[in-house]
């Protein structure tokens, strides 16, 4: 197993880990202890617990209970360097919505974000939204003036809006390639608008190998290059535990023996249970990087992200 000796990494998106999920109402401080345990000792440096679409109250009191553990023990705060929240404000079409619940998606609005911003208690380093569902680019100007990062993601933003969102601030684009349909125009479609910007943007990858085939993958990182990309999990309860039935929000997953977190009717992927020890094993063995490369991709570069570096 090649391990990394220089700059530990740090994961932009785990919804869960360890067999806990991040996204349940009634999360304890030994459950979080639990899943920041298993993430140090899998030698993850840092993360940010990702908090995913739901009805605001709810997203809200989640936001706030991380807040309030994470308070309580110095583990936690070593690990979790901040807070990512993805959604509500995303495209709610089939296939850009993704695992999210359709009743909880809803036009970006700045009340409701600051609301969001309010419960995270200043630890908010991140949040996806699609740029299409932000009138006037107001929510992505407010989060750009509060200094947190800002991504497209769940998103069918046309050409123009990526670059007014850019203009307001976006500096990310989350796991391109996902959260999208499986057919879309040939040409002008979410994935060819963000990598014409590639330069302007950190755009994520999932290395799993289900959310992108490997090859595909190889394609994505060489065109963005290793100064602009990111590989993060996307991590769910069942990462770093393997086969088994878990829970990431409303969903119930039964994860099979190829690890990959499926809705229960087979549609669609619903996060990933690779931890990070597999991202660097899939990187070394399906496409040949090198240590210094895969620590740019998982390390140097998310740190960069969040002006950290």
């Amino acid at each position: 197993m090649l391990t990394m000796t220089n700059s530990p990494p740090l994961d932009l998106q785990v919804n869960g880990y360890g067999g806990i999920d991040f996204n349940q109402d009634d999360l304890t401080l030994e459950q979080l202890s639990t899943a920041c345990q298993r993430l140090q000792a899998d030698r993850v440096g840092g993360i940010l617990a990702t908090i995913i679409t739901e009805q605001l109250p709810q997203m809200q009191h989640r936001i706030r209970r991380l807040v309030e553990l994470r308070a309580q023990d110095s583990l936690l705060q070593e690990m979790i360097v901040g807070l990512h929240i993805e959604g509500p404000f995303i495209n709610p079409a089939n296939g850009y919505r993704g695992a999210h619940p359709l009743d909880a998606v809803r036009p970006a609005e700045l009340d409701a974000m600051k609301s969001l911003i309010e419960a995270g208690g200043g630890l908010v380093r991140y949040v996806t939204l699609a740029p299409e569902c932000d009138a006037g680019f107001d929510v992505t100007n407010y989060l750009a003036k509060q200094g947190i990062a800002i991504a497209a993601g769940h998103s069918d933003a046309t050409y123009e809006q990526l670059r007014g969102a850019i203009d307001a601030g976006l500096t990310l684009y989350t796991h391109l390639g996902n959260g999208c349909p499986a057919q879309m125009a040939r040409h002008d479609n979410i994935v060819q608008r963000v990598l014409a910007l590639r330069e302007k943007l950190w755009i994520t990858f999932i290395a799993d190998g289900a959310h992108i085939p490997f090859f595909a993958l190889r394609n994505y990182l060489d065109l963005v290059g290793d100064d602009h990309a990111i590989i993060v999990t996307d991590a769910v309860a069942p990462a770093g535990l393997g086969p088994g039935r878990y829970n990431l929000g409303r969903w119930d997953l039964l994860i099979g023996e190829d690890l990959v977190a499926r809705s229960p009717d087979g549609s669609h992927l619903v996060g990933s249970a690779l931890s990070m020890p597999g991202v660097i094993e899939n990187l070394r063995r399906e496409l040949g990087f090198s240590p210094e490369k895969i620590e740019r991709l998982i390390s140097i570069n998310p740190r960069r992200a969040l002006g950290m570096l």
